[in-house]
């Protein structure tokens, strides 16, 4: 055991390097959630808006929106895309012959996302605290951290258990963009649900990004005399992350499908 955590950090540190070289990667997985919070901020940041029951501003709402949209996007569709190129290239295969468990591989990466994720919930903080006010949520710090671990943990294991199904490298970005962009729209990560239609809200409830967002928002704007833990809406990222760990355990794949 000891000895995979100097194997892990190696991999970690290279898996890095490698990440903040790619600018399409960069951009869109920590420039484009920086760039749509200061956008919606800028136009629609000082409107009013209810959450939790109490009025406030859409910047207040967009904040804890940006933040899931960063996540996600460094998780789920970083681990998705990534993963499945370092397949269907040979890698993975290639990685059998060497000394670095596979295992350590998949961990790097996982830790990779996971830090990114933390470095850009602290980007979009600090922005919506500088450009429009937001207060930093200190007081609900602990809550705001569970729902992060709980979710990016989520999206990791769905991730990775979406590479069970798509079928070469030129299908990956598609296939997981096509998946998530539509769960972004319906959840109210860029439209606020009272603009929604409630059968569409009530769809994006059972579907993980949803729970996300409500969970996030919960702990950045607790309700009056309300639990700033929205254990229910962690409840079903749980479920969503068990079913994923599940596929991804029994279904991954370390070779390529073309080859």
């Amino acid at each position: 055991m000891t000895g995979a955590v100097p194997l892990v950090a190696h991999q970690f540190r290279y898996d890095q390097r490698v990440f903040w070289r790619d600018p399409s990667a960069v951009f869109f997985t920590v420039a484009l959630p920086v760039a749509f919070l200061l956008i919606f901020g800028t136009i629609f940041g000082s409107q009013p808006i209810r959450i939790n029951g109490r009025a406030a501003r859409t910047a207040d709402y967009m904040v804890p929106g940006m933040v899931t949209f960063g996540v996600v996007s460094a998780t789920f569709l970083n681990l998705a895309i990534s993963v499945t190129i370092s397949r269907e290239r040979g890698l993975l295969k290639r990685l059998r012959t060497t000394p670095l468990p596979l295992s350590a591989f998949i961990a790097a990466r996982v830790l990779t996302a996971i830090t990114t994720s933390l470095l850009l919930v602290v980007v979009l903080v600090a922005i919506g605290r500088l450009a429009y006010g937001v207060p930093v949520p200190w007081s609900t710090l602990l809550a705001v951290l569970i729902a992060l671990a709980v979710g990016a943990a989520t999206f990791c294991t769905l991730g990775l258990a979406l590479t069970t199904l798509i079928p070469s490298e030129a299908a990956a970005a598609p296939m997981a963009n096509a998946i998530i962009l539509p769960l972004y729209f319906i959840s109210g990560v860029f439209i606020p649900a009272s603009q929604l239609p409630a059968t569409m809200l009530d769809i994006a409830s059972v579907l993980p990004v949803r729970p996300f967002f409500l969970a996030l928002l919960t702990a950045f704007d607790p309700p009056d005399n309300g639990p700033a833990i929205a254990a229910g809406q962690l409840a079903i990222l749980i479920g969503w992350g068990l079913a994923g760990l599940l596929i991804a355990l029994r279904s991954f794949r370390w070779t390529p499908r073309r080859r």
